[in-house]
């Protein structure tokens, strides 16, 4: 039996990461900005591969757990829709999942798209190219929703404060 060192525990760890960053961003993108960026992609002069369906696109729920003050006994919070799915690309055997919040008729490209390029970018002669042309625009579009959000809620922040009425 072979057992990893903790280099490659490390390299494993980091890959992992990374592509769970990526996983994250193709998600919480919407599917509009996903759909530009795949047709920058093509725009780039890149060729797709060839994929087949390991689970075509579906939509179903999930059930949402939370914990008591964040870490107390968890108890089941409620129901969300997902849409989900599963590819391999004929010539590599990779295989690329997506699973994103919510259904609806543009959730199953949405889910299928993310798919591929998950596939994609675990191959190094694509990664850099689709980092470069879907990922970070994403994540930058991404930061900048987060920050416009974050400057409106701050508007409506109010401040308290006590006074010391000076009485004994």
């Amino acid at each position: 039996m072979k057992t990893q060192n903790s280099g490659d525990t490390n390299v494993a760890n980091a890959a992992n990461a990374a592509r769970a960053a990526w996983m994250r961003t193709l998600a919480l993108s919407g599917p509009d900005a996903l759909d530009t960026a795949w047709d920058r992609l093509l725009a780039d002069g890149a060729q797709m591969p060839a994929y087949r369906f390991l689970r075509k696109p579906e939509s179903g729920m999930t059930m949402v757990r939370a914990r008591a003050g964040g870490t107390g006994a968890q108890f089941n919070l409620g129901e969300m829709s997902v849409t989900r799915c599963a590819v391999v690309l004929d010539t590599d055997g990779v295989a690329g999942v997506a699973y994103l919040q919510g259904c609806g008729g543009r959730g199953a490209r949405h889910a299928e798209r993310a798919a591929v390029l998950d596939a994609l970018l675990q191959l190094p002669a694509w990664h850099d190219r689709i980092h470069a042309s879907v990922i970070a625009p994403l994540d930058a579009a991404l930061a900048a929703r987060a920050a416009r959000e974050a400057a409106e809620a701050a508007r409506t922040r109010v401040e308290f404060f006590t006074m010391a009425r000076g009485e004994d």
